[in-house]
């Protein structure tokens, strides 16, 4: 089984990587090959709404815009569980997160029933540096996207520089419930 982690934090060892890593040491300890993806050294676009805002999208679930989403996507569609990990910023998911998951759930759409990711397991992560603030309301914004998508919620876990000490185990064991969820 093949767990992907996406990371969305320009600092590749700050918290938004360290809770993704944690999760995927907790699946890879629970048997998955796992893979991470540092999102922020993609070359992911945004969307451009083609076509009065539908474009190749709506009618093949494919995009236009040649970068690295399709690349990404596949890497997605290759597995049977996938750990979103995303820096909160204001409250929201990042916006190369946002970016990619707008680009991700209009081609979703387009594919219907010829894609493999909606029934994967998802883990989600809303890490808040600074304050702390703002978890909450990020990890709404990730549930209702999750939830587009058809994925499969396992949990959408708060991470921030006061609770890292217990949440940083909590994310290794939600990475090895994580294999067990996505096999049910």
């Amino acid at each position: 089984m093949r767990v992907v982690a996406i990371q969305a934090s320009p600092n590749v060892d700050g918290l938004t990587s360290t809770g993704a890593q944690r999760a995927l040491e907790g699946a890879k300890a629970a048997g998955a090959e796992v893979e991470l993806i540092h999102l922020r050294k993609a070359d992911i676009r945004l969307c451009l709404a083609c076509d009065a805002g539908w474009g190749k999208c709506r009618d093949e679930g494919v995009c236009v815009i040649e970068d690295e989403f399709e690349p990404t996507r596949q890497k997605l569609y290759a597995a049977r569980a996938i750990v979103l990990s995303t820096p909160v910023y204001f409250g929201e998911t990042s916006e190369i997160v946002k970016a990619f998951l707008d680009r991700l759930r209009r081609c979703e759409r387009g594919a219907k029933e010829r894609s493999p990711l909606p029934n994967s397991a998802v883990l989600g992560i809303a890490a808040a540096g600074g304050s702390g603030r703002g978890t909450v309301s990020c990890a709404q914004m990730l549930e209702r996207c999750f939830s587009h998508l058809g994925l499969r919620l396992l949990d959408i876990l708060p991470l921030t520089r006061w609770n890292r000490d217990y949440m940083l185990p909590a994310l290794e064991e939600a990475g090895q419930r994580l294999v067990a969820f996505a096999q049910e």
